[in-house]
């Protein structure tokens, strides 16, 4: 895609306040060596950040060895999608020009519509990522609970760990709470 190409986008309220967006950003030219354990860890702080700054979750996140998949949740009437992806990508690019690795000049996303995010409409999505690893036979069918670049982000929550028996109802029950309460909670000292 050249510099004046790009991919048409919804209209921003779409990735607005309780939107949730399936976001998938692609290494330029699909170059392969960024992806390693540093690399994720500075992946996970970056994506926190964002979350918190932006308020969002993302129930899961896949990094892939030439492109990155995330399901990002809105958590508030303040959340914008587009925002945070601007901020998320600019933040994560410094970390990949460091190591001579940038992104493509622009995401690809998809807002899930109202029938797929209901419960079993979003689980497809939720499975669709964490299966990548397995599609790209970088790891056996039905062991994508193995792979150790899948991961979720959930601000407050560092507990929430994916692929457990009862991940989906946590998370869920999470997600309520958070877009109820909001992310701070005063409290005395």
């Amino acid at each position: 895609m050249s510099n004046h190409e790009h991919l048409r986008r919804l209209e921003r309220p779409c990735y607005c306040e309780d939107a949730i967006v399936h976001w998938s950003l692609t290494i330029r030219d699909r170059k392969q060596g960024w992806l390693c354990d540093c690399f994720y860890f500075r992946f996970r702080e970056l994506l926190t950040h964002t979350c918190f700054r932006y308020t969002l979750a993302c129930p899961i996140f896949c990094l892939m060895p030439d492109h990155i998949h995330m399901l990002w949740m809105g958590l508030a009437d303040s959340s914008d999608q587009l925002n945070a992806m601007k901020h998320f990508r600019k933040t994560l690019n410094e970390s990949l020009h460091r190591i001579g690795y940038e992104l493509q000049d622009q995401s690809y996303d998809h807002v899930l519509r109202s029938d797929e995010r209901h419960q079993s409409g979003f689980h497809v999505v939720l499975e669709y990522i964490a299966r990548n690893p397995e599609r790209a036979r970088l790891i056996e069918v039905d062991h994508f609970a193995e792979y150790p670049y899948t991961g979720c982000i959930v601000p407050g929550y560092p507990e929430l760990r994916l692929f457990e028996p009862d991940t989906w109802d946590k998370l869920d029950r999470t997600i309520s709470y958070l877009r109820k309460q909001g992310l701070t909670r005063s409290g005395s000292c």
